[in-house]
C-alpha cells in the first residue's frame, strides 16, 4: 500500500503542538524520521515509528488517545496521519514544519545517546 499526503489533514503548528504536549492528558507523539534522524535530534517523549516499517507497525498505536504525528518537515507526517484516518484512527494531527521548525523556534530537543527504551511504544 502506497501512502500519500491528503490536502485535508489536520495540522498543528509546532507551538501548538508543544502547548498540547505539556498538558494534563498529552498526546502521544509519534517521530516518524527513521533512526539516525532520530538519534541526531528527538523530542523527549516522542515514540519512533519509522516511516519505512509504519506499514508493519502502525496497528500497534493506540486509537483511545491522541496522536500528534511529525518528522523532519511535515511531509512524511503529513502522509501517515492520512493514513491512520482512513484506517479508522480519529484523533490524529499533523505537526506542521517538523522537528526542524521545532527547534529553530527554540523549543526544548535531546541529543546524544538513546536512552533504554527511549522511543519505544508501550501501552
Amino acid at each position: 500500500m502506497v501512502m500519500r499526503p491528503h490536502e485535508a489533514v489536520p495540522a498543528v503548528d509546532v507551538h501548538t503542538a508543544a502547548e498540547r504536549l505539556a498538558g494534563d492528558d498529552p498526546p502521544l507523539l509519534v517521530d516518524v524520521r527513521e533512526p539516525d534522524e532520530f538519534h541526531a535530534v528527538r523530542i523527549q517523549g516522542a515514540v519512533l515509528l519509522p516511516l519505512s516499517t509504519f506499514m508493519l507497525r502502525y496497528q500497534q498505536l493506540p486509537r483511545d488517545k491522541p496522536l500528534l504525528v511529525m518528522c523532519a518537515a511535515g511531509s512524511r507526517s503529513a502522509a501517515a496521519t492520512a493514513h491512520l484516518l482512513a484506517s479508522g484512527w480519529r484523533d490524529v494531527t499533523n505537526v506542521a514544519g517538523g522537528i526542524i521548525v521545532w527547534e529553530r523556534s527554540g523549543l526544548p530537543v535531546k541529543r546524544g545517546l538513546v536512552a533504554p527504551g527511549e522511543g519505544e511504544l508501550t501501552r
